[in-house]
């Protein structure tokens, strides 16, 4: 299936989550902290950490490492604490 990372087509699985898409396409990182402006990806790869964090859809602050993929699915980068369009 295809999905979009920053206006990006992205080839995923089905039952891949967005943030073993993200790595697999070669994208490390795809968050910013708030503060720092520092890069983030995944980190734990289980939930409890918030460093993965992507928007889907218009919805952001959703977990990368517990969203599971769907074609069509509108994925961008967060910066900070995210924000809805």
């Amino acid at each position: 299936m295809r999905f979009s990372f920053a206006g990006k087509e992205i080839s995923a699985e089905a039952g891949q989550s967005v943030g073993a898409a993200l790595i697999a396409a070669g994208y490390p990182a795809w968050r910013t902290t708030r503060h720092a402006g520092a890069p983030r990806g995944v980190f734990c790869g289980i939930g409890v950490c918030f460093d993965c964090l992507v928007v889907v859809n218009g919805r952001p602050n959703q977990r990368a490492c517990l969203t599971e993929v769907r074609g069509g699915d509108e994925v961008e980068p967060q910066e900070g604490t995210g924000r809805a369009r």
